[in-house]
């Protein structure tokens, strides 16, 4: 059976595997009480998620209004080792911290393509964008 706990703080093995390139699927709430799922980039940032996105998409908007979200990391090398962690996350509209926010997570995830992260950069600056820190409340740890 998968360890669950309650956090704060992560283990060195939760950190080590965070602070790893995968992707991050979050779920959020419509209006309607309907789920909403996407893929995403995140950071880590001490015992914390950072994501961020381009103002006006849903799963923001979703959670501008209702702030609960829940986050599955998945292993881009094995899909069967995961941590899925649930909480509320706080939005940050500074344009300066979310766009350093955006263009440390296309730094991270475009790592082996410089001429990507340029473009990704130079097009992100142009868009107005929110970043969520999301201190995790609940791990649910199925890395074994």
């Amino acid at each position: 059976m998968p360890d669950t706990r309650n956090a704060p703080g992560l283990s060195p093995r939760l950190r080590a595997f965070l602070d790893t390139t995968n992707f991050a699927t979050i779920a959020t709430i419509d209006p309607d009480g309907s789920p909403r799922q996407a893929v995403i980039w995140y950071t880590l940032d001490d015992d914390a998620i950072v994501i961020n996105s381009r103002v006006g998409r849903r799963w923001p908007t979703n959670l501008l209004r209702d702030a609960r979200v829940a986050i599955a990391i998945t292993d881009r090398t094995d899909g069967y080792r995961w941590i899925g962690l649930t909480a509320r996350a706080t939005p940050t509209f500074d344009q300066r911290t979310a766009q350093a926010d955006i263009a440390g997570m296309a730094r991270r995830y475009h790592a082996d393509d410089p001429a990507e992260v340029a473009e990704s950069i130079a097009r992100f600056e142009t868009q107005e964008r929110v970043s969520f820190r999301v201190p995790i409340d609940d791990v649910h740890d199925h890395l074994d």
